[in-house]
């Protein structure tokens, strides 16, 4: 059985209901709120390892709840809920904090795959190195990222994802070599991930020096200091 506390964010109560139920099945202790005001005054008293956060809320939307919450310091991962499939929302949804999301209509079984895989990259199973690459240095232990003086805040899921590349530095990886060893998904995950989160973790990077990440065509994607 899973451990830790799961906040459920909706504010349909049979989604809250059935993705709740479904946690609970799974072992985790589940908080549920209907509101993005609710929701912060309860992360802050229930302290969650993960927030599943509905994009649509009656006073605030997610997008708003998780810049809040990052904003107040909160590390807590985010699931975000969505019915909104563009590329453009997903971005969105990244740069407000959001180390993944489903979009509606899910399957509670997906939900529940996607939170556990959340939670491994967050687990703080990591051995403790300092991987380095060019100017760039992941340290494991502190989970924390800089170029060259200057610290990276990253999410959960980007801090992953860089050090799935870190440790493969100059080999091309595939998008399902990244889907299998980031999102860990045994469930076929959407390709369309890889892009959106290679999209903005390269931006990230990119503000504060050269291009390291490469797109290979057909191919995937490579760390590499260029020409």
């Amino acid at each position: 059985m899973e451990s830790g506390r799961i906040l459920v964010v909706d504010d349909e109560p049979s989604i809250v209901d059935a993705v709740g139920t479904a946690l609970r099945y799974e072992g985790f202790e589940v908080r549920e709120e209907g509101t993005g005001r609710g929701a912060i005054a309860a992360v802050a008293d229930f302290e969650p390892d993960l927030v599943v956060l509905d994009w649509m809320l009656p006073d605030l939307d997610g997008i708003e709840v998780g810049r809040r919450l990052r904003e107040r310091g909160f590390k807590t991962a985010i699931l975000f809920l969505t019915a909104k499939d563009a590329v453009e929302n997903k971005v969105e949804a990244l740069r407000a904090g959001g180390d993944d999301y489903v979009t509606k209509p899910f399957s509670l079984a997906e939900v529940v795959a996607r939170v556990q895989a959340i939670l491994r990259r967050t687990a703080g199973d990591l051995p403790g190195d300092v991987l380095r690459f060019a100017d760039l240095t992941l340290d494991e232990e502190r989970h924390e990222v800089h170029r060259g003086e200057t610290r990276v805040d990253l999410t959960a899921t980007e801090f992953s994802l860089l050090r799935y590349f870190l440790l493969n530095p100059r080999r091309v990886v595939s998008k399902g070599q990244i889907l299998q060893n980031v999102w860990r998904y045994d469930f076929g995950g959407n390709a369309n991930v890889v892009e959106t989160y290679v999209s903005y973790l390269r931006k990230k990077l990119d503000a504060l020096g050269p291009p390291l990440i490469r797109t290979v065509r057909q191919a995937g994607y490579m760390l590499d200091e260029g020409e």
